[in-house]
């Protein structure tokens, strides 16, 4: 039985003992390897006393409106088992769960799309980019340019947050409407994706050439038939993601506003903690739209919550369907209040890597597509990563419509869509111009 004497001593002991943070002076992710996430309704004081008596430690606080979720580390020789059924007995604790470690994984590199070749310059929406990257057959192919002509649509007054790798807050083409956003690895107050690498040991090119070429200051992402700019392994491997997946919002939405949220390392790797923040931290920062280019399983109770609540403010989440190849269940994909997007070819055949099956919403162009790029250059991505995107800046573009859009009216226009000849593509592959003429319809009728 839990007496008041009892409580009352753990009060006195977690008084007595310094904070979790002056015992560890450590960064999360230096903590050790078991990590674990935990509901606590009595906040981060009853955490304190739970952590005194099982000798955990409270990591921090991982931003959900109510004060009751946070991160916990435990020492590697912990039985996890038995630390878990002494942990839920105890009081205020609601649930816990392990937080898994992720990765960012992509699809199966094609040759180099001559688009990529392009560096044209020409202006676009007051910025200088390459041609290649503005006429690039996949924004051809899902009428980008049609659809802001016609329906006069920018993103303008729309804010996309990018759970990603960060971004590059120096590139030309972006620096115009990118916002301030947050490392949730180091837990600073900068999206930049440069925070985890340097100039020596920069994203590697891996393309097919007899040797890898590091990208610098010195040699920008230099990129011929040979050398396709590919994101492919090394300790810096997804170096650019969060900078691709970006662009791609920018290309469709060059107008919204984007909120780089970096919760991958470069090389990748991330947990499900940095996720939950950057999800949180995103609604309460006024985001529109959540792009999300990763997947995982299995799915994690509290990053349904977070997106749950995320969808309950007006929030449209998307996600990628994951590059497995396979008929699976990914997350955040699978979850009910999101879109999941897979990849097809640019003619519109399903891509050999993407996930497929009843959860995808709507398929988008995944393969070989340009975008920006660190250090001011372009590159090319394989992968849903760079499809989802596509929906996000879509999305983005309902909201300059109407503000009054939500998870089900835009998933309602962006549902208009072109056939796909293959099955598990969802309502089809995107028709920006289609999902746009569809919800100016809606609010025209209101």
């Amino acid at each position: 039985m839990k007496c008041y004497r009892w409580i009352m001593f753990l009060i006195l002991l977690a008084a007595a003992m310094p904070p979790a943070s002056a015992q560890q002076g450590l960064p999360w992710q230096q903590l050790p390897q078991l990590r674990l996430l935990v509901r606590d309704n009595l906040g981060l004081g009853g955490l304190k006393i739970t952590c005194a008596v099982l000798n955990c430690n409270v990591g921090g606080s991982l931003g959900d409106p109510a004060g009751q979720l946070f991160l916990i580390t435990l020492n590697t020789s912990v039985n996890l088992n038995s630390f878990l059924t002494g942990l839920l007995n105890q009081v205020g604790i609601v649930d816990a769960e392990v937080d898994q470690q992720l990765f960012l994984v992509e699809g199966t590199a094609g040759p180099v799309p001559e688009s990529l070749i392009d560096s044209t310059p020409l202006t676009y929406y007051g910025a200088p980019v390459w041609d290649g990257y503005v006429n690039q057959p996949a924004a051809v192919i899902v009428r980008v340019l049609p659809a802001q002509s016609t329906f006069n649509v920018t993103g303008a007054g729309s804010l996309v947050a990018m759970i990603d790798t960060g971004v590059d807050t120096q590139h030309p083409a972006l620096v115009p409407v990118l916002v301030p956003g947050y490392n949730f690895i180091n837990n600073t107050p900068s999206g930049s994706e440069m925070g985890d690498v340097n100039e020596s040991t920069a994203a590697v090119l891996d393309g097919g050439s007899p040797a890898p070429a590091v990208v610098n200051s010195s040699t920008i992402a230099v990129v011929n038939e040979s050398t396709a700019a590919v994101l492919d392994g090394g300790p810096n491997g997804d170096f650019g993601h969060g900078t691709m997946t970006a662009g791609i919002v920018h290309l469709v939405a060059p107008q919204a506003q984007i909120m780089p949220l970096k919760a991958f390392a470069a090389d990748g790797s991330g947990y499900v903690s940095n996720i939950i923040r950057a999800t949180y931290y995103a609604v309460q920062h006024g985001a529109d739209v959540l792009s999300m280019s990763f997947s995982f399983s299995p799915s994690a109770n509290e990053m349904a919550t977070a997106i749950n609540y995320a969808n309950s403010q007006g929030v449209i989440c998307v996600a990628s369907a994951g590059n497995s190849g396979a008929d699976v269940q990914v997350y955040p994909a699978a979850l009910p209040n999101v879109m999941a997007v897979a990849s097809v070819s640019d003619y519109g055949t399903p891509s050999s890597f993407s996930n497929y099956g009843p959860d995808v919403w709507v398929a988008a162009p995944g393969e070989g597509v340009i975008s920006t790029y660190p250090y001011g250059t372009y590159s090319a991505g394989w992968g849903t990563s760079f499809s989802a995107p596509f929906v996000s800046g879509t999305a983005a573009l309902l909201v300059n419509v109407s503000a009054n859009v939500n998870q089900q009216s835009a998933a309602a226009a962006i549902a208009n869509a072109q056939p796909v000849s293959g099955n598990g593509m969802g309502n089809g592959e995107l028709d920006v111009y289609q999902s746009v003429q569809a919800w100016v319809a809606t609010v025209n009728q209101q």
